[in-house]
């Protein structure tokens, strides 16, 4: 009863507190999120639009009791008779607030937010290889805006915790919610360092678009290792070369026009270094070029996108001169 006081008393925390009092979670994970709320309100304070952000979330228009389908590849709430046309243009002008919007996509009402990434096709591409989700409690690290939760959800997993330090996903998660209503997916405002030694308790535990963004790969590996249980899954997506088992590149500079790439390995040296961090059965179940079809600016994310980051007259390299972004897929056991 005191932890839920704590928790109504800072209105910003109020979407986690069915979170942080659920009792259908193991004792590691319960200990362990005891520990956030601190540094969540923390993270959510600093950041100078998150006032405006709540603002926008919170002019959405309430329409409780609406058809939802987590399992439609353009994840699907509510129709356009469910709101008026005066009503549609204020959900596209509110979430359009929370720009840019990166995975999706999503039909609210009858409006498409056609969203950077086909994350659709993503999931098309991990959901066939994965141990069957029902049931299951699951981490997803870097989950941006939940995208890949709901679809989580929707493919029977009871539980469902994102982590991600951006936190404009974070409210696009809870601007999204505001129909989906209070399900077990929570999209907490935090990264991967927030992860506590000892949890060890996760069914499966996805980690997408993280590796290479980590200054040591095999670390990251061992994190993810140590929040899962047992026998549990681990679900790992990354940029990839191709190259010979025991090769990466270093870029020198940027790749793609990311800063913030320390390591781009072969598909044998992610099997390496998860057979290092103590992983077992690591297999490559898909290696897929991205396409500017997959990847792109829309009217949702308005910067630059994929096209951008390609050598214009040749679409092999990026513009840096790298091989042009391939992503892989890799499913392993603790």
């Amino acid at each position: 009863m005191i932890l839920r006081l704590w928790y109504h008393s800072r209105p910003m925390l109020e979407p986690f507190s069915s979170l942080f009092s659920a009792a259908d979670l193991p004792t590691p994970i319960r200990r362990w999120l005891r520990t956030l709320p601190s540094q969540m309100q923390q993270a959510l304070l600093r950041h100078g639009n998150y006032e405006r952000w709540q603002a926008a979330v919170d002019a959405l228009p309430f329409r409780p009791q609406v058809d939802i389908d987590l399992s439609a590849e353009c994840l699907r709430i509510g129709s356009a008779q469910d709101l008026d046309a005066a009503g549609r243009e204020q959900v596209e002008q509110q979430l359009q607030a929370l720009h840019p919007w990166r995975k999706g996509p999503f039909c609210l009402f009858g409006v498409h937010l056609d969203t950077e990434w086909h994350s659709d096709w993503k999931w098309q591409r991990v959901a066939p290889h994965l141990s069957p989700l029902t049931g299951r409690t699951v981490l997803d690290v870097g989950c941006g805006n939940g995208y890949y939760g709901w679809r989580m959800l929707g493919a029977g997993a009871k539980r469902v915790i994102g982590l991600d330090p951006t936190i404009v996903f974070v409210m696009q998660w809870l601007a999204i919610r505001r129909w989906a209503g209070d399900r077990p997916l929570h999209v907490l405002p935090l990264g991967v360092e927030a992860l506590a030694d000892g949890v060890a308790t996760f069914d499966t535990v996805f980690s997408m678009g993280v590796l290479y963004h980590r200054r040591d790969p095999l670390e990251h590996l061992r994190q993810l290792r140590g929040s899962l249980r047992e026998g549990g899954e681990v679900v790992l997506e990354t940029l990839v070369i191709d190259a010979a088992q025991g090769e990466f590149l270093v870029p020198p500079g940027r790749y793609a026009k990311m800063k913030n790439v320390w390591a781009v390995p072969a598909p044998g040296t992610v099997e390496q270094w998860m057979q290092q961090a103590g992983f077992r059965n690591v297999r490559c179940v898909d290696i897929t070029p991205t396409t500017v079809e997959e990847q792109r600016a829309t009217a949702w994310m308005r910067f630059e996108s994929l096209v951008d980051f390609l050598d214009p007259d040749d679409h092999r390299r990026t513009v840096e001169g790298h091989p042009a972004p391939i992503r892989a897929v890799f499913i392993a056991e603790r």
